[in-house]
């Protein structure tokens, strides 16, 4: 072998490398739709008379049945819709019987659960009103909205994952990350 077949293997190996790179970097990029909901994000509705609208804490009845929401970027108008994960159930409760480990969580009694049942990943659309608890259609889970989404009910294995929310200038916003995993684990 010559030293300048060497070389130009060593040259075409590193060439090839920096391409390696450089393309997964570009193509690996997670597109902002489907990004989690940022501190800063408004809630809005998803779906319905007011789909799109930002939420405010007036336009929700006191302890109504959730109703479903996704953050948006305000900076980009970036609706984050690109991942079912990100869908939340959205309602305002008596801020006053909130539990203490929940309070923090909710803005003007305003409150955002994950909208992927624990158990199998089915939506939690449903709501049994007497009792105030978010329930998932499959296999029943029920939710206490009060006490941070706690399993009271049903094969749910943990409580739904909170988004924390705050004020900002009357709007409901993200405050944080998700409390907790957003998901199920399918067990077997």
């Amino acid at each position: 072998m010559t030293d300048s077949t060497s070389l130009d293997r060593r040259a075409l190996l590193k060439a090839g490398l920096g391409v390696g790179i450089a393309i997964p970097t570009k193509s690996w990029a997670q597109p902002p739709n489907r990004a989690r909901p940022q501190p800063g994000d408004w809630l809005v509705f998803d779906g319905g008379e007011n789909s799109g609208q930002r939420i405010t804490p007036d336009l929700l009845a006191l302890e109504q049945r959730p109703v479903a929401a996704l953050a948006k970027d305000p900076a980009t108008s970036t609706l984050r819709d690109g991942s079912r994960l990100n869908r939340v159930m959205i309602t305002r409760l008596d801020s006053t019987k909130l539990s203490e480990a929940t309070k923090p969580h909710a803005a003007a009694g305003v409150i955002a659960f994950s909208a992927v049942c624990t158990h199998t990943g089915c939506d939690v659309i449903n709501w049994v009103e007497d009792k105030l608890l978010m329930a998932c259609p499959c296999h029943e889970s029920q939710f206490d909205v009060y006490n941070g989404a706690t399993v009271v009910g049903g094969p749910a294995p943990r409580p739904l994952a909170i988004l924390p929310l705050s004020l900002d200038s009357g709007s409901v916003v993200v405050a944080a990350g998700f409390t907790g995993r957003v998901g199920f684990t399918q067990q077997f």
